[in-house]
């Protein structure tokens, strides 16, 4: 019978650099990350450099629902799961001469980082359809992490799995300080889900009573100033992310400057189903939501139902008619008959998109100022000229 040779290992800097520099490198993934989802949800002319198309896009899975975990964004998780990955990492090296404790545990995280890696990769695939550059970097990290510490146990012949787990957690419960440190971490956590603030969630009730409204010669919505300085003719989507940001900033603005600025409001729904530029399905629905829109411009009430269904569009909810009818006041029969029977309807949302498309507009938001068309923001000073 033939004696197992043993695999003879490297020294053991070998292997913990790389696993020290790849968690450093997932740590600084993860604030980058973290700051990029707050920029989006709150800084209007915010566009990461991974937003690069339909399917190469952070912005877009920064956008998604699925970003966020137990009221905390994903990547928030991730710096504090860096941060005590490597505060471990640090600890068993220091100990390595000494007992050769807590690399049961590290696996053990490195492989629930994996698997959530790939339960994020499955999500951004089959729901969100786009994937994030940084996102797939830190994939990357986790499974080699994993490897990693695999390899440090393997090489140096340490315990099972599971016997290595029961001591790392004995150990480190009789360890006063970890204990603390457990307790401490433990109510950091709960503290980011109770107290964590929702900057993502646009709750607030936009100024409108105060607002004169009114509609053009052309027959289009307005609001804010009778005899404007400036403007502004948007083109917008109820399903687009950008659109509805830059719907509560405009909103702001005329409240703050309402004998100065003007906002004129054209549909440009990006579904397919209504839209000939649209070759694929993307924001179905946003067509019916635009007739909806129409349909209370008929009876006065457009800005409250456009508000309505911003806020529909930006957690994917389906248009309850009946809800909407009670909170606006728009008919409730009217409204089932603008979907269903009103073809003058359809023909003056297909006026809007073909009026957009005659001005080169091919996404949303658009806005057209003094017969410039700008994408997705104005800029700067061009409002700076009216405020000032």
């Amino acid at each position: 019978m033939k004696n197992e040779k043993k695999i003879k290992a490297y020294p053991f800097p070998v292997y913990f650099w790389p696993a020290f520099i790849l968690s450093v490198g997932g740590f600084a993934d993860s604030i980058y990350l973290s700051i990029s989802h707050y920029r989006v949800y709150t800084d209007i002319g915010y566009s990461s450099f991974c937003a690069i198309s339909k399917s190469i896009n952070c912005d877009t899975v920064s956008q998604s629902p699925y970003s966020i975990l137990l009221g905390v964004p994903v990547p928030v998780w991730g710096v504090l799961g860096y941060l005590v990955f490597l505060l471990m990492l640090v600890n068993a090296k220091g100990e390595w001469h000494r007992q050769k404790n807590g690399w049961a545990v590290l696996q053990l995280i490195a492989l629930f980082f994996s698997l959530y890696s790939v339960v994020l990769a499955f999500i951004s695939t089959y729901y969100v359809h786009s994937y994030c550059i940084m996102c797939i970097l830190s994939y990357g990290i986790n499974l080699l992490l994993l490897f990693y510490i695999w390899i440090i146990r393997k090489r140096f012949y340490l315990p099972s799995l599971c016997i290595g787990l029961r001591q790392d957690i004995l150990l480190l419960w009789r360890n006063s300080i970890t204990r603390w440190s457990a307790g401490l971490i433990f109510s950091m956590m709960l503290v980011a889900i109770i107290a964590f603030p929702s900057y993502w969630q646009y709750s607030a009730e936009l100024p409108l009573g105060t607002l004169a409204t009114g509609i053009t010669d052309d027959g289009h919505p307005w609001i804010g100033a009778s005899h404007p300085k400036l403007e502004i003719t948007e083109y917008t989507d109820y399903l687009c992310f950008q659109c509805r940001k830059m719907h509560r900033y405009l909103r702001r603005l005329v409240a703050r400057y309402p004998d100065d600025i003007r906002i004129v409001h054209r549909h440009f729904p990006m579904d397919h189903a209504i839209n000939p530029l649209v070759k694929e399905p993307f924001h179905n629905g946003s067509g019916k939501m635009a007739i909806l829109a129409l349909y209370a411009n008929e009876q006065g009430k457009f800005w409250q139902v456009n508000d309505i269904l911003f806020e529909k569009g930006s957690k994917r909810e389906e248009v309850d008619l009946r809800e909407l009818a009670l909170q606006t006041g728009v008919d409730l029969s009217g409204m089932r008959k603008a979907l269903s029977e009103r073809t003058d309807l359809q023909m003056l949302l297909a006026k809007d998109i073909w009026a957009g498309m005659k001005l080169d507009i091919t996404g949303t938001p658009a806005y057209v100022i003094e017969g410039n068309v700008y994408l997705a923001q104005i800029p700067p000073e061009i409002i700076r000229k009216v405020i000032h």
